[in-house]
């Protein structure tokens, strides 16, 4: 049998098992065209023929009527489905897709008692934290008075920086130790309850309001008697302050007195 490349019009001659290996396309040895060897397919070669007849496309196709075996499905073998599930059981499930089974709760009881042990333990740090400001609130106040009297211990006095008002003050030397100064000032309570007595802060400055010299005073050093300092300093009352210091020069000229 022969056909013919559409490409270069090469004939060539081809046997059945070279169509049954292609199932009908070949590839031109001339020109590398791929061709349907099966359109231009013939028994005999003419003579004096460029191009080949190729056969219709839409010619009837022959029937084949002489039947040979036909194959008989088995019986016993499993359908397609039943391969599918049987390979899905034998295969183990991914751990993400598996159904989460019912989780275990710990037991609530340790975090009660451990939140029970713990708040009041918060509330006392938040306490010390807080405490002068505690003492210096007018609703708080009250409540932890009572719980002192109840514990037996002593509440310090409140301290309130802007309820104490100084009305005087003055420098002078001090008559018998030289070169030393001695500073007195008055000072009143007009907050509307009983506070301790403050630390003093005195700056002495020059001229320019440069800062010459600047001490801190606790009420133990400028007042004598301790008892006094426990009583704090009634609501209205004025008391004497007295402080002595080194004389800085000529240069101070200027003071002032801050409490903390």
């Amino acid at each position: 049998m022969f056909t013919q490349c559409p490409e270069c019009l090469t004939v060539y001659a081809v046997v059945p098992e070279t169509l049954a290996k292609g199932r009908g396309s070949v590839r031109c040895a001339h020109c590398s065209a791929v061709f349907d060897a099966l359109r231009t397919l013939t028994e005999t070669l003419p003579g004096r023929v460029t191009r080949l007849a190729a056969h219709a496309t839409d010619a009837d196709l022959p029937n084949l009527d002489m039947p040979v075996m036909r194959p008989v499905p088995e019986v016993d073998a499993p359908a397609h489905d039943d391969l599918f599930s049987q390979a899905a059981t034998q295969v183990a499930m991914p751990q993400f897709t598996r159904t989460p089974g019912p989780m275990r709760r710990a037991p609530s009881w340790p975090w009660r008692v451990g939140v029970a042990l713990l708040i009041p333990l918060l509330v006392a740090q938040v306490g010390y934290a807080e405490r002068f400001e505690l003492q210096r609130n007018a609703t708080v106040r009250p409540w932890l008075e009572r719980a002192c009297a109840t514990l037996g211990c002593t509440l310090p006095l409140p301290h309130d920086a802007d309820g104490l008002a100084l009305l005087s003050r003055d420098v002078r030397p001090h008559p018998s130790v030289p070169r030393a100064l001695i500073i007195s000032a008055t000072l009143r309570n007009n907050a509307d309850h009983t506070q301790a007595f403050p630390t003093v802060e005195i700056t002495l400055t020059d001229l320019d309001e440069h800062r010459i010299a600047m001490r801190r005073f606790r009420p133990q050093e400028y007042v004598g008697d301790s008892r006094t300092i426990r009583a704090g300093i009634a609501s209205g009352a004025s008391t004497a302050l007295v402080f002595e210091v080194a004389d800085p020069g000529k240069s101070a000229v200027a003071y002032e007195f801050r409490f903390l």
